[in-house]
């Protein structure tokens, strides 16, 4: 049975409570749009956010699926991350809401926060899977045109897995909300949506000569496709 968003009392929404979102699925395509992740965790003395590349299999073996954060063995933050809990935040920026004021200037946007132990993703089968979500998360299908990863490789590259059990969403859309007097007196108020768009590919300069791989160019047409 799929648990509901926002199980616990660390991941409830308490302030704008009608931008919660419920629904799962509506995590799940948050995390398939964006390509960011920042993550929080306390190194020490004091707390650290970093951004890293991230990837999800709604499948994975942890509680309501598994959110793997990808970053190198010599980022000493995430390797100390191993056992502790961490929060992870996504967010989509999807427009600027231009108000009558400046109290109610805002955005639209779309904002999950993730809460769970994370652990360190050791066993062969699993890493190997977790690093080809997250290049597939880039670009899908790019993987399979890739060779194959070394061990040298492999033993640089630190995975983390987080449980996506513990999860809040909130959403943002539509116009500004001004105060009455400031729309009777006629000022002009909206939105401008903002969207990531693709430019054109550049290739390498020591790959002249070499057709851009399709992966790359479905990507591209994917973007282009949908603003």
């Amino acid at each position: 049975m799929t648990t509901p968003l926002s199980p616990t009392p660390r991941t409830t929404v308490t302030r704008s409570r009608h931008r919660a979102v419920s629904e799962r699925a509506e995590l799940h395509a948050l995390l398939e749009d964006a390509l960011v992740a920042h993550v929080g965790v306390i190194v020490g003395d004091h707390p650290v956010v970093v951004p890293v590349a991230f990837a999800v299999d709604t499948e994975g073996p942890d509680a309501e699926g598994t959110l793997y954060i990808h970053g190198s063995v010599a980022a000493g933050w995430l390797t100390r991350a191993a056992g502790a809990t961490v929060c992870v935040t996504v967010t989509e920026i999807d427009g600027l809401v231009l108000a009558r004021s400046a109290f109610h200037h805002s955005v639209n946007y779309r904002s999950a926060v993730v809460i769970g132990e994370a652990r360190a993703v050791t066993d062969p089968v699993e890493r190997a899977h977790a690093l080809a979500l997250t290049v597939d998360h880039l670009v899908p299908g790019r993987t399979a045109t890739l060779r194959p990863t070394t061990r040298k490789e492999d033993a640089a590259t630190a995975l983390l897995a987080v449980p996506l059990r513990e999860a809040s969403l909130k959403r943002r859309a539509g116009d500004p909300v001004d105060d009455e007097e400031d729309v009777a007196a006629g000022a002009w108020a909206g939105v401008l949506p903002l969207a990531r768009a693709a430019g054109p590919v550049v290739t390498a300069a020591d790959a002249a000569g070499v057709p851009v791989p399709d992966d790359v160019v479905a990507r591209v047409r994917a973007w282009r496709g949908s603003h």
